[in-house]
Formats: structure tokens, sequence, C-alpha cells
């Protein structure tokens, strides 16, 4: 899959493929998929949310230098970004796909009592919509395979600055090390690193804020051979069997178990990219 040169918008494309084959297997019938989990979701960043964040620091700091911008939030789920932004920008769009996860971000705008906020349904980079000063999307890039279009397209309606937080997964975390294995590098998934060195690769080059709260919560299985389908879910191996017995040993040597669950080392944390449209070069 890795060049020995790397291509990195080929590798984006690549990952993306290969966690959308193993996604297949869990396909309900459902149009929307967020249908019946939209709720639990917004849970779950409220949780999140309820720790301090650099990011956010940084973001509103930079709104509150600039009140009068408008801003577009890109895969704007259940609107914790949408209502942030709202709170500190003249106007905000939200954009995502989901109907569920946008009826529940129209609930918690309502709650918010904010009045500035325009909701449309659709996906990036196909929907068009008008520039804004400001161009946000918080970790709703993993499922699109050209990275390049998504991007070019932020760009081309953003004024005054670009934001992405990516996921940052650590160098010899479980999946690095199963990746390695199965693909010959360590890049398991869309993400940070692959992400960054696309953006140069496209001639964009990037101020990088690493969020302060440390990994994010470890994953949690029932059983061994769960946390084996999860694996090979993710490295999109769901029929395929030649891996089953590295994989199964690694997650033997690796898991511990604590209150009847095997858990996950810790391995990944979370970036703010942001660069400013008048300086990139990609034009």
């Amino acid at each position: 899959m890795m060049e020995s040169i790397t291509n990195w918008l080929s590798l984006w494309r690549d990952l993306v493929i290969a966690y959308a084959r193993g996604r297949q297997a869990e396909d309900t019938g459902q149009t929307d998929v967020w249908l019946t989990k939209a709720h639990a979701y917004h849970e779950a960043v409220l949780q999140r949310w309820a720790k301090p964040d650099s990011s956010r620091d940084f973001i509103a700091a930079d709104l509150a230098v600039h009140p009068g911008d408008t801003a577009l939030d890109i895969g704007a789920g259940t609107g914790a970004w949408t209502v942030f932004l709202a709170q500190r920008a003249r106007q905000v769009t939200a954009l995502d796909p989901s109907p569920a996860m946008l009826a529940v971000l129209q609930e918690n705008v309502a709650a918010a009592g904010l009045d500035n906020v325009a909701v449309i349904q659709g996906g990036w980079p196909e929907i068009a919509v008008q520039p804004h000063d400001v161009v946000l999307c918080s970790h709703a890039l993993y499922g699109v395979p050209d990275f390049a279009a998504f991007v070019h397209k932020m760009e081309q309606v953003a004024r005054r600055r670009c934001y992405l937080l990516l996921r940052i997964p650590m160098p010899d975390s479980i999946m690095a090390e199963a990746a390695r294995h199965v693909w010959g590098h360590p890049y398991d998934s869309p993400n940070f690193q692959v992400a960054y060195n696309a953006l140069m690769q496209l001639g964009i080059f990037t101020n990088v804020l690493l969020e302060d709260t440390g990994l994010w919560e470890p994953w949690t299985n029932a059983s061994l051979d769960e946390a084996l389908v999860n694996v090979k879910r993710r490295l999109g191996l769901v029929e395929d069997t030649t891996h089953d017995a590295f994989l199964s040993d690694l997650l033997a040597r690796r898991l511990s178990k604590r209150d009847g669950q095997f858990v996950w080392p810790r391995g990944t944390r979370s970036a703010l990219v942001y660069w400013n449209r008048e300086a990139s070069q990609s034009e």
C-alpha cells in the first residue's frame, strides 16, 4: 500500500477504502446509519467536552479578535462545535449528511437560544456554500477518499482561516503494530500523520496545536475474539484470515484484563491543524 517515496494522497485514499470495507460488514440497511445512535453520540461528545481543551481555547481567542466572522462547520454532527462557534461568530453554517445528526444539532442550537445558525444537509465537498471567514472540520474527514478535493473546497470557501481536527495514533500502538505486519507501515487509518504530509504534498504548510487533554479513553472488548473482530474490521480484513494468528497473539500480549473487560492501552490523542488562507501555497 505504501510506496518507497510515499504518495500521501494515495495512502489516505487506500486507508479510507480499507476502513470502508470493514464498515460494510456492519451495514444494517438503514439509509442513515446514525438514526438510532445520534443522541448516544452526543452524550459521548459532552463527556469529552466536559474537560478543558486547548483547541477550543485557541479558536475562541481567534474569534474574539474577529467578532464579525462567519463560520462553516463541515461534518457538524450533533452540533457541539456549531454551538461553540455560534456563541462567538456572527453567523454559522452547519453542514452534515445525516438527518438524524442534524435533528439533534437543531435541538442543541434551540436549547442554547441561538438564532444565527443555518443548517444544510449534505456531504462535503459536493454541497455548494457561500464563502465564510472560518472553515472548520472536526474529525469528519476520515471517510472521504479524495483528500485533495475536500481540502481544496475548504480553501475555496474560506476567506481567512481553515481548521482541521484530526486524531493522532501513537506509533507504538496495537493498531500501528498490526498495520506494520499487514501493510508494512504503521498507518492503520486516515489520521493526522497521513493528513499532515498530504497537506504538504498539496503545497499547504500548516500550524499544529496538540490538544492538551491527553490521550483519549481506551477501547474495551468483552473478549479477545471480539477484539480480533475489531482489529480486522478496522483494517478491512473481515473475510481474510491470513493474519489471524499474528493478530490474536498481538492482542493476547498487549491487552490487559480489568473488571471482566479486555482493555487496550491508550493510544490516540488529537491535534488542531490550521492555516491562514492567504498563506496557503496551494494556489
